[in-house]
This record gives C-alpha cells, structure tokens and sequence, in this order.
C-alpha cells in the first residue's frame, strides 16, 4: 500500500489526509491517536471504504482485506435487531444471529483450527448463544476471531483491545504475533500508547483527520513530540460544573443496595450465582472480572433494568424491588455508562441535547430544560474542549468523542450512585486522564458513590474503598470481596 498527497472524503468539507505513507506487504504497523483524531477514517482508508478525492493511492485490488471495528460490531447488532423484529421472522431469525454462524459464515479455516482459535479467546461457550445477549467485550473477542479466520492477506484491527479482560489482552498480544510472523500485515489502531506491541515495526500518529508522524519504531522512540504524547499525564484546572437545583438528593442512611442470594438465569446458563452483598453509605466500588462474568448483569440489577430483579431478594436505596416503585424512581438517584448503553444511544440529535438528556435519564431529550440546565449544558461542554461541536450531530463524533458525552451525560446531575461500566473504553490518555479526575472530584465531594467496573486496574479512580471480584469457579463464577482501606485486604468468599 502506498499513498501520496491523499486527501479521502470523510463528510462534507472533512477529510483526512495522508501525504506520504507506504505500508510493508507483511509486519506490523500501528497507528496511535486522540479521540476524534480520525483513526476510524484512517482504518477505512486502509480497507478501500473511504472514497478518494485527491491524490494518488495503491492498494491492490486483489488484496483481501478484513477490518474490525466498533462501528462493524453496532451494524450486525442492528441488522440482527431488524431481523429479529420483522413480522416475517422465521423461528431461527427470531432467535437471533449466533457467533458460530457470524464465523461460519466467513471462516476459510479447518473446524480444528476454528475451535482452537476460539478456545484461546474463551469464546467456544459463547457460540451457539445469540449475538445479542452476549457482553461487549465479549462481542469483541467474536469479531476479532471472525476477522482472523477469514484468512485475509491484510487484518486491520481497531481499537482491538478495548473492552478486554487482561489475560485475553495477552492471549491477543500473542495472537497477533503470531499473524505478525506468518507473513500477514497487521495493522493495530490503538488509543493508548502502552499498547502498541514490541513487535510493532513501523508506528504512526494520527492528528486532526491528519497522518502527521510515521517512522520505524527506532525513530519513533528517538522523537521527542511522540515521547512527550506518550508520557502526557497531566490534566490541569479541573472545575466540574455544580448540579442542577433539582438535583436528586439521597437522605436514606441505610445501604444503597442489598442483595441476598441473588440467582440470574439465561436459558440453562447461570450468569449470577447466589451473590449476597451490601453497598453502604460511603463506600466506592471497583468491580473486576473476565468477560461474560456476570458484571455488567449485575449492574442491571441495581438500576432497575434487568427483569428478574423482580424475583430476587433486593432492595434499592432502601424499597424491594417489585414494591411499587417505577423505573424512573430508580434511574433519577443514578448516572449511568457502558458499552450497552452506548450502543443503544442511536438517536441523532445534538451533542449539547445529549448531555442535558442526562438531566431527565432519557435517551434524546423531550423536555424543555430551562435556562439553568442549559447554562449548565454548555458549561460541560466546555470542561470536556467541545462547545465548538455543541450542535454537531451526536452520529457525527468519533466513537471516542462519543463516550466522552455520554460520560459527560452521566455526570451532569451529581447522581447519589454513579455507574461506570468500562467507562475509559475507547478514550486516549488525556480524555482517561480527565474522566478519572472528574469521578474522583465528585467521590470527594461526598455528594455521589461510585460503582466501577474496568479491566484495566490502573484506570480506577482514587478513593475505591471495596472490591468485588468475580472469580471463576467450574462452569459459573464465586466471589471475592475486600475491603481496600484494610492493609493487604480484608477478603472474603461467597
């Protein structure tokens, strides 16, 4: 591959530009960058999907190319999602798309080579379930898989780690050495700089829809700018906007959440196994485990979306659940984020309206409100460097720049209970950086607590006070709890 002067069409009066870059026919190469910076463009350039308006760019048509991204991931989800509520859905379709079909339906490899790939992603359990029900991460691991077997010459990977447990982190490390050696070109668009490989031969930086550095990874390490990107720490002059007036306010002085041996069953599947525990006033949660543990099920719970919370014993900012309360009783007293979330926010309107929709818990916004919410609005807006894109499409952000919002969204009210599902998934180091001062600004102030769930340990906020791990025990998990603020922890097994 090899682009001169390339300016490729991203939107109206957008583009991204390659002036010189010439790409090896196997190896390494990976590209590194901020959120919005155009790496999802770069990734679609790469593959022939961005239209070219000027320059000159060889790929060979006879190339086989596969790409996998966040946006691939959302498109299958929505096309099964359609399928699925057709009126003339057969009994398969409304059963939904499985993984093992998703990679049936492009694997060129042996049923040999097929299982051993997907046992060493931990995903052969998942294959005959559908596409939809399983977890984010999860759903990662599928497509990188799906990618894999397709045996393509080129495998361009987006943000691959995102979402994914540590040891599956190696086991892809690993993986993608050994494409790396088997006379493939792997390209890996990351957001973090700790995760280009040490294999990675060639590594360049992508900037405002711009290619503005490639070298070898000797010269690479030798350039002081790309050092200074890498090491960038510091976030300064944190000012997190007030609440809102008619911000909730919790005065109930027992637990925010009990559970008392709490069962959730999918079909034959276990995904909680008799957890019992207690959320008190003061205590911060981090909350670790592999992918498709149960995690973000029992995130459900708490905020009121999963059905059988109705059928275990379990009792929210004091009321049992079942008694009476409404959904929107639950959701006022919690800010919420996760990769689910996220997939399911796909109404179009302003960024600007997406954040003051986090003031009424909806998805769009559908009440006026009023003059101190959208001075607050902006006032957010401008913490997170996007008062310029106020009133850009939400769909127009990068995927990045849409968690951010969404985050930003969460945030705004000072929720009693703050939820974060893998918050810092898909975010470059400053934006991470930023969020992890915001959250530890509000856990401060005393107003909100915090459930957080990340497989990265160092991406938990200051202040976790109580640990929750899910541990693997045959074919269901037991768990583990500590207690941080004991030396060496205070742990426990259910």
């Amino acid at each position: 591959m090899k682009f001169q002067n390339c300016r490729f069409i991203i939107a109206r009066d957008k583009f991204l530009i390659i002036d010189n870059l010439e790409l090896p026919d196997t190896g390494c190469v990976t590209f590194v960058g901020a959120n919005g910076s155009g790496k999802t463009s770069l990734a679609k350039a790469l593959s022939r999907e961005l239209v070219l308006a000027s320059g000159k760019a060889s790929i060979d048509v006879n190339l086989d190319i596969a790409r996998i991204s966040f946006e691939k991931q959302v498109s299958i989800i929505e096309s099964d999602f359609r399928l699925r509520n057709s009126d003339n859905a057969s009994e398969d379709e409304l059963y939904g798309i499985t993984s093992r079909q998703l990679i049936d339906s492009v694997s060129r490899a042996s049923p040999a080579v097929e299982k051993a790939l997907c046992d060493r992603l931990d995903i052969t359990k998942l294959l005959d379930l559908p596409y939809h029900v399983i977890s984010s991460g999860e759903g990662r691991k599928v497509m990188i898989a799906r990618a894999i077997l397709a045996a393509k010459n080129v495998i361009i990977m987006d943000a691959p780690f995102d979402g994914i447990d540590v040891q599956t982190r190696r086991s892809l490390t690993d993986i993608f050495y050994e494409l790396y050696e088997s006379n493939r070109l792997v390209i890996l668009i990351v957001n973090r700089y700790d995760e280009i490989p040490d294999f990675a031969q060639q590594i360049g930086i992508i900037s405002d829809c711009e290619l503005i550095k490639f070298g070898t990874r000797q010269q690479m390490l030798a350039d002081l700018e790309f050092m200074q990107l890498k090491n960038s720490e510091a976030v300064a002059n944190l000012s997190v906007p007030d609440a809102p007036s008619d911000a909730p306010v919790y005065n109930f002085d027992g637990p925010l959440v009990e559970m008392e041996d709490v069962v959730v069953r999918y079909m034959d599947k276990v995904i909680i196994n008799h957890l019992s525990m207690k959320i008190n006033r003061g205590e911060n949660w981090q909350i670790t485990g592999p992918n498709g543990a149960g995690k973000s099920t029992l995130l459900s719970l708490i905020t009121g979306d999963h059905p059988q919370g109705y059928s275990n014993k379990l009792r929210l900012f004091g009321i049992r659940r079942g008694s009476g309360e409404t959904i929107w009783d639950i959701k006022k007293k919690i800010g919420f984020v996760s990769p689910s979330f996220h997939l399911s926010y796909r109404v179009n309107c302003s960024v600007r309206n997406v954040i003051l929709s986090g003031y009424f818990d909806s998805i769009g916004l559908y009440e006026m409100p009023g003059d101190e919410k959208l001075l607050l609005a902006d006032k957010w807006l401008k913490v997170i460097g996007m008062e310029t894109m106020a009133n850009n499409p939400f769909m127009s952000l990068s995927f990045g720049q849409q968690r951010i919002v969404l985050i930003a969204r969460a945030l705004v009210k000072h929720p009693p209970v703050l939820i974060l599902d893998e918050p810092l998934q898909g975010l470059d180091a400053v934006s991470r950086l930023l969020v992890k001062s915001f959250v530890e600004y509000l856990m401060l102030s005393g107003s909100t607590q915090v459930l957080f769930v990340s497989h990265h340990k160092e991406d938990a906020p200051r202040g976790i006070t109580n640990v929750l791990e899910f541990i693997p025990h045959g074919v269901s998990y037991t768990y583990r709890f500590s207690n941080t603020k004991v030396m060496g922890g205070n742990s426990s097994s259910q």
